[in-house]
């Protein structure tokens, strides 16, 4: 596959436009759709970092695996940082579905924290400012 680096700056702006989103429902003290959004966040960042280096992503939503499989894509000094995004995407891919629909014994509303908000808002800031420059040259 070739690089689609337009392709892949739109998945970035989109993440970043989505990121000051956050910020509204931060302080609207609505922590379920903070964490929510904020997976939605990292999922884009990351499948825009994974375009701009020549990786189809899959239509999942935790591409952590595949930044493993495709290391050797990336410049030493994301390399370096894989293991925290891969982190962040995971811990958020399971909370998408609870925090967006709920459970028959779980309101997501009373579940979540604002403890649970900052970190998931915390991880999507750091991904996307780790993602960014990335995208932004292709190198």
């Amino acid at each position: 596959m070739m690089r689609n680096i337009g392709l892949a700056a739109d998945h970035v702006r989109r993440a970043e436009i989505r990121l000051e989103a956050l910020d509204v429902l931060f302080a609207r003290e609505s922590w379920a759709d903070v964490v929510r959004e904020s997976q939605e966040v990292v999922e884009l960042a990351l499948k825009g970092l994974l375009r701009a280096y020549g990786v189809e992503p899959p239509r999942i939503h935790d591409v952590s695996e595949v930044l493993f499989a495709e290391k050797g894509r990336f410049p030493d000094s994301l390399q370096e940082k894989l293991d925290d995004l891969a982190s962040i995407s995971r811990e958020l891919r399971r909370d998408r579905e609870l925090a967006f629909y709920g459970a028959e014994d779980l309101t997501p509303s009373g579940f979540y924290s604002r403890a649970d908000a900052e970190k998931a808002l915390d991880g999507a800031r750091r991904t996307v400012g780790t993602v960014r420059p990335h995208v932004a040259t292709g190198d």
